[in-house]
């Protein structure tokens, strides 16, 4: 969204002057407007993020409610990371971009262009303080990093490391538009989008041994997802219409579930394996079969190599019924949620025949579409 309201900025103002110089002021002004705007929303967020905290739902560093904050965050940085990188790959996330956001995005930036024309000089000023306020799913991550703080100063400092680190890419872009090619502008939002991948995967890293539970939750809703986004089309048809990128994601996911166990849970050392209980050892032999079995259809999870592979891509992405029975083994016999605990309570024993029947219901689904 902000690259090419950048660009048009600047293709207004050659209008008037082509002079660099002139287009040098003129950024750093919108983008200090911009940057102010963020600050104040950060602050109000901030302050509101405070209200939990003194609540005690957000205490504390390692709390569970700033981990999935950071979770959320980081997903969210890596989707948008990756649709900036390649915007065809992933489809936007539905919940934040609804049809009022969109006429609201569009009415806001064609009278920011309008406004762009005008020759004061407090205009470009005026211009980023708006522009702070467009709605944009890029924001909204850091957004809730803001909250996520739970105070009024760190809250607008959250969201002034945003618009400074954002102002690079914003003035390379603005001042570059009416000399570079649309090839090299092309080529900086790229970049910016493996920056804000990495960013993401970094906030991801942060959260400790809670990521190792919401990664492999959410790549299990993930995966169950996926393979009855068919048989329930007719009620639902969202699923359908993402099904391969719920695919992809539950593969990612594992990835990650995968990559925080090692780290957090034997510190990369393997050899520790072999001292885990019997149950353990095989419950994580069982997760590392079911990564096996996605592997190749997420490897393959592209229309080329659908058109490539004919009637085998699909008999390659049916090995997801067989991952989704040994990653639910995995979880049951895991995970501190189930059968994994140091003591098994009613809660536990109620979690695992509950998995069990999500299972089962999804795998009928699945044969009845067969049929």
């Amino acid at each position: 969204m902000c690259g090419p309201l950048a660009a048009a900025f600047s293709l207004s103002q050659t209008q008037n002057t082509r002079d660099w110089r002139h287009q040098l002021q003129f950024h750093i002004l919108l983008n200090l407007g911009r940057t102010l705007s963020y600050m104040i929303i950060g602050a109000a967020i901030g302050a509101i993020g405070s209200v939990f905290l003194a609540s005690g739902q957000m205490a504390g560093v390692g709390s569970d409610m700033r981990r999935f904050l950071a979770i959320i965050t980081g997903l969210m940085l890596i989707w948008f990371g990756l649709r900036q990188i390649k915007p065809d790959l992933l489809p936007r996330v539905p919940l934040l971009h609804p049809l009022l956001q969109s006429k609201l995005h569009d009415r806001l930036s064609t009278l920011m262009v309008k406004l762009s024309l005008k020759a004061t000089w407090w205009t470009p000023a005026l211009l980023g303080i708006t522009w702070g306020l467009i709605p944009c799913g890029f924001l909204y991550a850091a957004q809730i990093k803001a909250a996520e703080t739970g105070d009024l100063i760190k809250g607008a400092t959250t969201m002034f490391a945003f618009g400074l680190g954002t102002l690079p890419t914003m003035l390379g872009v603005g001042i570059s538009t009416s000399v570079l090619s649309k090839d090299k502008r092309s080529q900086l939002f790229r970049l910016g989008g493996w920056v804000t991948l990495i960013i993401g995967a970094l906030t991801l890293l942060r959260t400790g041994d809670m990521m190792v539970d919401f990664t492999g939750h959410a790549a299990l809703f993930c995966l169950m997802l996926a393979l009855i986004a068919r048989p329930i089309s007719n009620l639902w048809s969202a699923p359908l219409r993402y099904r391969r990128a719920l695919g992809v994601g539950a593969y990612v996911l594992s990835i990650a579930h995968t990559t925080h166990m090692l780290q957090h849970s034997l510190d990369w050392n393997f050899e520790a394996f072999w001292f885990l209980p019997l149950q353990f050892q095989w419950g994580i032999a069982a997760g590392g079969v079911a990564l096996v079995l996605m592997t190749p259809a997420a490897l393959t999870s592209f229309d080329s190599m659908q058109n490539k592979l004919g009637q085998y891509w699909r008999h390659i992405h049916l090995l997801s019924v067989p991952a989704l029975i040994f990653a639910v083994i995995h979880a049951i016999t895991t995970g501190s949620r189930y059968l994994g605990a140091l003591s098994i309570t009613w809660g536990n024993q109620l979690a695992v025949t509950a998995l069990i029947i999500l299972m089962l219901s999804v795998l009928l689904l699945r044969l009845r579409s067969i049929k």
